[in-house]
């Protein structure tokens, strides 16, 4: 079977860090021809972020597979004019700098659109382009703060944090995959390309969904804690969270009564919750002192059995019902580790090692992770693909334009 969707599609990325790389990377692992540019000396930064002892950097590894380093020395003419005929033959480019920075260093929108007319040119900053801050640096962490999810994952009388998972990033990255990839539907349609602009915050608010725009309608913060309230007092539905006997944690998720019977019999408490006055639980959605009296009684009836059981008995009445798994836990899941979602790469450094898979399955060109390139490790037969000699390549790497 031929390797991925997107074979014959030419990338070409003046992007470090994470949200600037996945869309890449992705695009790498369904077979697209991916080169990432990266300084002569000392390459993308991230190179050297999360480095574990002989293993190299989980960050530029997981940011990173599958593409080909090229190094360019940007502010040499030379290494300028290389980056255009790269440009010239691509279907996409892709930038994260701040606004302006990529105009300086001859790899802006009005330039590269000259050179290519049918290019796809993606954008990333960290505010977005228009407001009062858009000329300042971003990152996952300040998108995080801004956009409000800090505030999904937050307690009642505990302050707000930001979460140790680059959420921002990634959905950004995610979204500039999509986005990329219908304007180059339109490109090859008509014949125009086109300048995609995203943010590390919009696409925070983006990830919020129909909670964002719940909060809106009703101009109040959500509820939060360990159940996440919904629906209306005739129709209820509740996602929460307890502690087994051990401390392990599990979640159940019910909408409307029927589902709310079946769960509160299947676990045996359904007399008790009837007793404590909850046969609907219609009452939490707009009472705290109801909703208080309610997840403290689940709390205790769940401490009395474990979570493995309790998951049972509700998967069992076709309740939605799952262990919250740590990342390690999650990484060794059964349905994670049978969907591929994470798999092997054989290193030619490191061995075996264990990757994220991909999270498509194309029965015609499957997808197929890759790894991490050595800076410039592709510079001689990239060079060569354009024409240059072997003497013009040594030329051009002793005078440090690659």
């Amino acid at each position: 079977m031929s390797h991925g969707p997107l074979q014959g599609v030419k990338v070409v990325s003046c992007s470090t860090a994470q949200a600037g790389t996945v869309p890449y990377m992705l695009m790498a692992d369904l077979g697209a021809d991916v080169i990432k540019i990266e300084a002569p000396k000392g390459g993308d930064p991230s190179r050297r972020m999360t480095v574990l002892p002989g293993m190299g950097s989980t960050f530029f590894e997981t940011n990173n597979r599958g593409v080909k380093s090229v190094t360019l020395n940007l502010k040499d003419p030379e290494g300028r004019a290389i980056l255009h005929k790269l440009v010239a033959e691509a279907d996409i480019f892709g930038q994260n700098f701040r606004p302006g920075a990529a105009e300086k260093n001859g790899f802006g929108w009005e330039e590269l659109r000259r050179i290519n007319p049918r290019l796809v040119y993606v954008s990333i900053s960290g505010y977005g382009t228009r407001g009062p801050h858009a000329h300042l640096p971003g990152t996952d962490s300040m998108a995080q703060a801004l956009g409000g999810i800090a505030e999904a994952y937050s307690q009642p009388g505990h302050p707000m944090r930001t979460g140790i998972a680059s959420v921002a990033d990634e959905s950004t990255a995610m979204l500039a995959f999509g986005g990329a990839l219908a304007a180059l539907h339109h490109a090859r349609t008509t014949g125009v390309g086109q300048k995609i602009e995203l943010s590390l915050l919009g696409s925070l608010v983006r990830l919020l969904g129909w909670t964002f725009t719940t909060t809106m309608w009703r101009d109040r913060n959500p509820v939060t804690g360990q159940a996440r309230i919904t629906g209306t007092p005739e129709r209820p539905g509740i996602s929460a969270s307890f502690n087994d006997r051990d401390g392990k944690p599990l979640v159940f998720q019910l909408v409307g009564p029927d589902n709310w019977r079946d769960a509160m019999t299947a676990c045996g408490f359904w007399e008790r919750v009837c007793a404590a006055g909850f046969e609907t639980i219609g009452s939490i959605i707009d009472s705290e002192q109801k909703r208080a009296e309610l997840l403290g009684l689940l709390d205790d009836l769940f401490a009395t059995g474990t979570r493995d059981d309790w998951v049972t008995k509700l998967r069992g009445a076709d309740i939605v019902s799952a262990p919250i798994n740590t990342m390690l836990e999650a990484s060794n899941d059964p349905d994670v580790i049978a969907n591929g979602h994470v798999t092997h790469v054989d290193h030619p450094k490191h061995g075996k090692l264990k990757v994220h898979g991909t999270p498509w399955r194309f029965s015609e060109t499957p997808a197929k992770p890759g790894i991490a390139p050595e800076l410039g490790e592709h510079n001689d037969a990239v060079l060569a693909g354009l024409g240059y000699s072997a003497a013009e390549i040594a030329g051009l790497k002793a005078k440090g334009a690659i």
